[in-house]
């Protein structure tokens, strides 16, 4: 088991997530990251369902027990992942990369539908386009080629495999360095 160095000893345990890895040590979830609380990754260990692989340097403890608080665990069962991922916002958004599919742009982001709903349009992977608020207003409820206002590209449905890819283009703001090993673990090494 390795340890952690980065952190400040007293540091609160609420600011320990650790990193959960599936039986085959890679991350159940790259966004948003499969992380556990550290409640619940010590209730974890206690059930057996977890091995601990890497822990930070602070340790939580009872009148009689001690344990460090653990930063990378993993399954002790394999958890086969899903091959297609939930219609959400959120997954919507990174299948598009977070930027408007008629411009670019990166912020004010909504969602549009090629086909409008007023015109029999569904929400489905297949119709619905991430956009920017003022490309949206723009649109308003034409369709697409009325508007002159082709998507950059096609909406399709994503595979769980694609997300991840995408969600591996925008890192959390905190990866502990114990984490480093087990993310992008499948991406090119360097010479």
């Amino acid at each position: 088991m390795s340890n952690a160095t980065n952190l400040i000893p007293n540091k609160h345990p609420d600011s320990c997530p650790a990193l959960v890895l599936n039986a085959d040590f890679r991350p159940l979830s790259y966004y948003p990251l499969s992380l556990w609380s550290w409640q619940d990754a010590i209730k974890a260990v206690f059930l057996d369902r977890v091995n601990i692989v890497s822990s930070y340097d602070r340790a939580v403890h009872s009148p009689s027990f001690e344990i460090k608080l653990p930063s990378v665990v993993s399954l002790k069962n394999y958890v086969k992942p899903p091959q297609w991922p939930a219609f959400t916002r959120f997954n919507l958004f990174l299948r598009d990369k977070f930027s408007c599919q008629y411009c670019g742009e990166m912020s004010d982001l909504t969602f549009d539908h090629l086909l409008p709903r007023s015109k029999g349009g569904q929400t489905t992977w297949e119709n619905v386009v991430t956009a920017c608020s003022k490309c949206n207003l723009k649109k308003a409820n034409h369709l697409y080629h009325v508007a002159n206002m082709k998507p950059i590209q096609w909406p399709y449905k994503p595979n769980v495999h694609e997300l991840h890819k995408n969600g591996r283009l925008f890192p959390p703001n905190y990866l502990h360095e114990s984490w480093m090993d087990y993310l992008y673990w499948d991406s090119e090494l360097e010479a």
